[in-house]
């Protein structure tokens, strides 16, 4: 397997994702991504038991992407080995009554990660400058003072929504967040053929909804506001990271890959030294031990 250069996959500067590859050329068969996957992924293992014991960082990973990009299972097999205690994930779907008495950060507030564990977001706070900006009338549902209509929107809107979300962002970092943000960046024709998977196997068309073809038909309008909210909002503390997707093996480990080349960077992260009172008398403990 090739090594991944993270820096090759970061957003320094404006891109056009319609000329961002799907796909990594790697010669490398399914067998040896899953191997090489498993290899990455135990080391993951390892921080993240560091991670817990230095308990002073938190790791947020935001996983975005069109239907079918992957990002189910892209959770299940990167973070296989991780011990439960010390990673969340959760999975935002249309806001409930009571998360819409709130701002739209407010859930996310609440699911960001403890210090010395992992949150992953399964769709994200961007969903808040992609479904809601292509389907304005959801936006509606916020009440937000002045906006009684889609035409109230005014000019200027979805620019402050970018400085509220890097706002958000930085002041989590700051306080001890790590922040990994993965676009999963799928073909249209890749999505197809995955949909039609979805209908032809019994045990995965229950994953099958109506709106995955509604959905698709906005395909170039998602595509654009996912363009203009990754240009708008991938900072050097909160980058994000474009990950061809239309290899699932591929994309799992360039992710699991990225983020282990990254938290490397973290020195300070170490397991804390016993206490002073446990370092005195570590003989006497294990004589008493000893002796049952």
């Amino acid at each position: 397997m090739q090594k991944i250069n993270p820096q090759s996959f970061i957003v320094k500067e404006p891109v056009q994702l319609n000329k961002v590859p799907t796909r990594l050329e790697e010669e490398a068969d399914k067998e040896e991504k899953k191997k090489a996957l498993n290899e990455v992924s135990k080391k993951l293992s390892k921080m993240q038991d560091t991670l817990y014991a230095h308990n002073r960082y938190g790791v947020l990973v935001c996983l975005q992407g069109m239907d079918t990009s992957g990002k189910d299972s892209l959770i299940r097999e990167v973070f296989s080995h991780f011990n439960p205690r010390g990673v969340v994930v959760h999975s935002f779907k249309t806001p409930s009554h009571r998360e819409l008495q709130h701002d739209y950060l407010w859930r996310h507030y609440l699911a960001l990660p403890e210090k010395g564990k992992y949150s992953i977001f399964n769709r994200s706070h961007y969903e808040n400058l992609l479904v809601t900006r292509v389907n304005q009338q959801f936006l509606l549902n916020e009440r937000i003072p002045g906006i009684q209509k889609v035409e109230d929107i005014p000019e200027g809107f979805w620019e402050q929504r970018y400085d509220q979300i890097n706002n958000f962002e930085k002041h989590i970092s700051q306080n001890g967040t790590i922040i990994f943000k993965f676009f999963l960046h799928l073909s249209k024709e890749e999505q197809r053929r995955r949909l039609l998977r979805r209908l032809d196997k019994k045990e995965k068309i229950w994953k099958f909804t109506p709106s995955d073809i509604s959905e698709r038909e906005l395909w170039d309008d998602y595509q654009l506001c996912y363009q203009k909210a990754i240009n708008n909002t991938s900072s050097p503390h909160a980058p994000w990271y474009l990950i061809p997707a239309d290899d699932k093996r591929m994309a799992r480990y360039i992710v699991a890959q990225i983020i282990h080349e990254e938290m490397s960077k973290y020195t300070d992260i170490q397991e804390p030294a016993p206490a002073k009172a446990v370092q005195d008398n570590l003989e006497e403990y294990r004589r008493k031990l000893m002796e049952g």
